[in-house]
């Protein structure tokens, strides 16, 4: 019988969630507004039913609570079977996690050293965890990282200028979105090895966003660094920022090092630029200069790293658009590859209006394709290597 797998993602205030039986996945779904207006969303493709109900305050309390509320769920579309495995998004494994784990209490007290690494994400990928090792506790659980895919990339991109304690203390550029990438190149090295063997950008743009240069499937440089705020600008988070801009908030402006933490991460990038919102289809729709100034840097920025990503690997194949912007915003793409003559992009806008895989033109040295990620499936693969 095929083992079946629950995937978790689980963020700050939500709970996202897939279901497999082997390689088919049975239903997905999320739960949201944890800690707020809780909501259970359920979409089986197993019995063709939606589930949507509001949560009631208890049951949306914290993360174990929602766990708990969201078992009797799964198990009236199980019909019987149980969770065999438990898959997890972990988005830091530091230097000692190069690969998937199963989670022991050492590897959950080893994580959670890790928190002040991504304040954003971290706490909340832990509390997804206890909760589930309290709701599936005959299930194997597995923690898949996104630090993973780039911990072999090379030294000069591993390390900054500061004294070399500071590194062996693990201060240096770990990257991320790495499920996302390590999915693109396993889709490339199936349905297009030649382009899987060259030298490729890929573009994670979502809320969060950033870029990774890849050679024959392995990460040679990335846009973020030591934490997930570098690189380019992001929904909430401000992406590339003079360390000197820092220091000038923590001292002349008095602000404390939560505060900096709070505006770096929470009130910053397409939020704080426009003064509106993070949301991409709302900017992109609204008449707000301000709007459109928050996109024209977010495009800036992009232009700018894809140049820096072709510089390292000296190079460029293909050039690959990702995530949620990446793979539905065609304006956006219009725009990142506007004008890139130099470095051999060209895209037929109407393959790009109709999202197609691939929209370069016919006589475009790179081909520049969209592919959508699936950061759950590279989840679930790795679950079930470790069973």
């Amino acid at each position: 019988m095929a083992p079946v797998i629950l995937v978790l993602n689980t963020g700050s205030s939500s709970i996202k969630f897939s279901l497999y039986s082997g390689a088919e996945i049975q239903l997905s779904g999320q739960i949201s507004g944890l800690g707020a207006v809780p909501k259970i969303e359920l979409e089986s493709r197993a019995s063709a039913r939606r589930v949507e109900r509001l949560l009631t305050a208890q049951e949306g309390e914290n993360h174990r609570a929602a766990l708990k509320a969201l078992l009797p769920v799964l198990e009236e579309e199980l019909n019987g079977c149980h969770v065999d495995a438990v898959g997890h998004r972990v988005v830091h494994g530091g230097t000692k996690y190069t690969g998937p784990v199963r989670i022991t209490d050492e590897v959950l007290e080893e994580l959670g050293k890790l928190e002040p690494l991504a304040p954003l994400h971290q706490p909340h990928n832990l509390a997804g965890i206890r909760g589930a090792r309290m709701a599936f506790p005959g299930a194997s659980q597995t923690a898949c990282f996104d630090t993973s895919f780039h911990r072999n990339h090379p030294w000069v991109n591993d390390t900054f200028a500061l004294p070399r304690s500071l590194y062996d203390e693990g201060v240096r550029r770990y990257g991320f979105h790495g499920l996302s990438y390590e999915y693109i190149c396993d889709y490339l090295k199936i349905s297009a090895p030649d382009v899987y063997a060259g030298k490729v950008i890929v573009a994670h743009l979502g809320n969060g966003a950033s870029m990774c240069a890849i050679r024959d499937g392995q990460s040679i440089g990335s846009t973020m660094g030591f934490t997930a705020l570098d690189g380019l600008p992001m929904g909430t988070r401000c992406g590339q920022l003079d360390p000197g801009a820092v220091l000038y908030l923590l001292t002349t402006k008095g602000m404390s090092a939560d505060e900096v933490s709070d505006l770096l991460y929470r009130e910053s990038g397409l939020k704080g630029l426009s003064g509106i919102t993070q949301d991409m289809r709302t900017l992109t729709l609204s008449d707000d200069p301000k709007a459109a100034q928050a996109i024209d840097y977010y495009v800036f920025r992009a232009r700018r790293e894809l140049g820096a990503m072709a510089a390292v690997l000296s190079g460029v194949d293909t050039f690959v658009f990702t995530g949620g912007i990446g793979e539905n915003a065609a304006g956006i793409r219009s725009r990142v590859c506007a004008n890139q003559d130099w470095i051999g992009m060209a895209i037929d806008e109407n393959k790009n209006n109709t999202n197609a895989i691939d929209i370069s033109t016919e006589d475009s040295r790179m081909k520049v394709l969209v592919i959508p990620t699936n950061e759950e499936e590279m989840i679930r693969r790795h679950t079930e290597k470790l069973m």
